[in-house]
């Protein structure tokens, strides 16, 4: 595989300043933008998934946004097929991919592969959920731990969509997440450049949250999510409307706290997402950092060196 062309790929935690940095460094490189976000994937969801506008997507080429409706259960592993078939249809047009987003499971399908698991079974997700609500989620993420405890250890017991995956998969299978996570997948054909922006200062980027779910609540995603509901058939349970953000926003509409209290557990939730993507990041090996604020020049110029 020696000589394969390159894909470059920026991941970093939410508002960390990634989409940022990617326009910018598009105006100087011919770049196709490869989103690697498991939200922007579901059409209709565009304010609260920060997705780009128009005005950016017509300027630089963006590919695997609006691919499903909201109702759809999008995988990791759909996700490695079609990213892998748009970067190399970049390759062959002679420009650049490059790969931005903070959905590491996603990144890491891509990069190492994913043994096949089974697909989702109603019945027994209906039965995970009908324990959680008598037991509690982190009695769920308990019994996780005493079953398969390399998934619970980087899995939230305030994460109910990995929990309950884990062990849906524990009782269609008898066997572990983990252990059904093959991690040596074939050379992809094509070489990855990793690089991730880990901001240093925890206080300032938990600043950038809460500012930045300010402006998506101002830009109206209340409204957004009920729309939603309206075209769709969803229901809370869906893996669109556990994404954080979302999940708060329908948990408002459906009356179970104010709009003061939707703020603060949606700033909390984001937060506790940025610290899981911080982890993830920190066990990816080959991962160049870069400042979020002068990472343009460091990256362009791997590139053209590529």
């Amino acid at each position: 595989m020696a000589g394969r062309p390159a894909a470059f790929v920026l991941l970093g935690p939410t508002a960390s300043g990634k989409s940022t940095l990617a326009l910018e460094l598009a105006t100087r490189l011919p770049i196709e933008i490869v989103s690697v976000d498991s939200a922007q994937v579901y059409r209709g969801m565009d304010i609260g998934t920060a997705k780009p506008a128009p005005a950016e997507r017509a300027k630089v080429p963006h590919h695997l946004i609006d691919l499903a409706d909201p109702t759809e259960a999008y995988s990791a592993g759909r996700f490695r097929n079609d990213a892998i078939r748009e970067i190399a249809d970049i390759l062959a047009r002679g420009r650049v991919p490059l790969l931005v987003g903070g959905t590491m499971l996603y990144y890491r399908a891509l990069a190492a592969g994913l043994d096949d698991l089974p697909p989702a079974d109603a019945n027994i997700r209906a039965a995970i959920d009908a324990e959680a609500a008598r037991r509690g989620w982190p009695a769920m993420h308990a019994e996780l731990a005493l079953i398969d405890p390399k998934t619970a250890a980087r899995v939230q017991p305030t994460d109910p969509q990995r929990i309950q995956r884990a062990l849906e998969v524990w009782r269609i299978t008898g066997r572990a997440l983990s252990a059904l996570q093959n991690l040596s997948a074939l050379p992809l054909p094509f070489e990855l450049k990793t690089f991730a922006i880990m901001p240093p200062d925890r206080a300032d980027l938990h600043r950038r949250i809460a500012a930045r779910f300010d402006a998506i609540l101002k830009a109206g995603m209340i409204e957004e999510v009920k729309a939603l509901k309206t075209r769709y058939r969803l229901s809370a349970e869906m893996p669109s409307m556990r994404s954080v953000g979302y999940r708060q926003v329908w948990e408002h509409l459906e009356g179970a706290y104010d709009r003061a209290t939707l703020r603060e557990k949606g700033v909390a939730a984001t937060r506790q997402l940025a610290k899981r993507q911080m982890t993830w990041l920190r066990s990816f090996n080959d991962v160049e950092t870069v400042d979020a604020a002068s990472g343009v020049q460091q990256l362009a110029a791997r590139i053209r060196g590529a």
